[in-house]
């Protein structure tokens, strides 16, 4: 952690997000640079010594949010160690999807630059199965979250990246997107952000209850995923956990429905761990159908996918 830790890297980089020109002071208290905009007087808030580039005007988040802690509305456990995170592993499992994605989305940054960039929005924890990322020497990792953690350089909206164009050789969002209020709007930052042929890597959930209270917007289906990322062609896409964990997820729910605390509903869900691993049982479209999230790797391309595609991609999921 610490080689990506104490980078530079991302001092070049950074923009205001409200107008795109260049930041002063940004070791201190960050300024805008162009006299014009409403943040060259105001300036940006710093927590816990990282800046916090965010358009406030044009965000769900609020300044007075910054003015004291990390920024985290709620508590975060980015060590995953506590009683829940422990409950939910235990019920759910590990995420071995993104970690064989992970590994290959490694390995094709490397063949496109010998010490690629990475943008991680969300990366106020490690996402699960994504540990290889942070253990590769050979990738520089930028952290960005809504909240500061030891995982991140600064906090920024994914809707106004703090960032110039094309200077990314892929970007890592995972279980990020259903808390966005326009997710097209963040691909289409991811789009810019990066270069020419850079990789993106999402996971979004499907059939999964609410559970970013009022910070959880929307679903996606398969279909509805991949046109989301229409403007990159596909490497590969699939499911993120299958009937079996949304049923899971599900039988906790209605717990909670019931009564029960989120304690309580992770112990009464807890028994049924054994649906999931039937999950790898299911199959093609019907599978697709019920899964609980879905995973796309893509690479970024200058021509959208042409609509009439959708109704026969459908057709051809396995």
């Amino acid at each position: 952690m610490d080689t990506w830790a104490q980078t530079d890297w991302w001092r070049r980089a950074v923009r205001c997000p409200r107008c795109a020109a260049s930041l002063r002071e940004i070791d201190a208290r960050p300024f805008c640079s162009n006299v014009t905009c409403e943040y060259s007087g105001s300036g940006f808030p710093v927590v816990e010594d990282q800046p916090v580039l965010i358009d406030f005007a044009a965000s769900v988040f609020e300044r007075g949010m910054y003015r004291g802690g990390n920024g985290s509305v709620f508590h975060r456990d980015v060590s995953r160690r506590s009683i829940s995170s422990r409950l939910h592993q235990l019920t759910f499992g590990g995420n071995q999807v993104a970690q064989s994605n992970c590994a290959r989305f490694i390995e094709l940054l490397k063949q496109e630059s010998e010490r690629p960039v990475v943008l991680i929005i969300g990366g106020g924890a490690v996402g699960d199965g994504a540990d290889e990322l942070y253990a590769d020497d050979c990738l520089e990792l930028i952290g960005t979250d809504v909240y500061a953690s030891p995982y991140t350089l600064l906090v920024a909206d994914a809707h106004r990246l703090p960032f110039e164009d094309g200077v990314f050789d892929g970007v890592w969002v995972q279980a990020v997107l259903e808390h966005v209020l326009e997710p097209a709007s963040v691909v289409n930052e991811i789009h810019r952000v990066l270069r020419r042929r850079g990789l993106v890597y999402a996971e979004t959930p499907f059939m999964q209850q609410v559970h970013e209270r009022g910070y959880d917007f929307s679903r996606f289906t398969r279909s509805g995923h991949r046109w989301l990322f229409k403007q990159f062609s596909e490497i590969c896409a699939g499911r993120v956990g299958g009937a079996g964990v949304a049923l899971v997820w599900s039988i906790r729910y209605f717990a909670r429905a019931l009564g029960a605390g989120d304690k309580l509903s992770r112990l009464i869900a807890l028994p049924f761990f054994w649906i999931r691993l039937l999950d790898p049982l299911t199959r093609g479209r019907p599978g697709s159908d019920a899964a609980s999230g879905f995973f796309f790797l893509g690479r970024r391309t200058e021509r959208p996918l042409d609509p009439h595609v959708m109704p026969r991609y459908y057709d051809a999921q396995r």
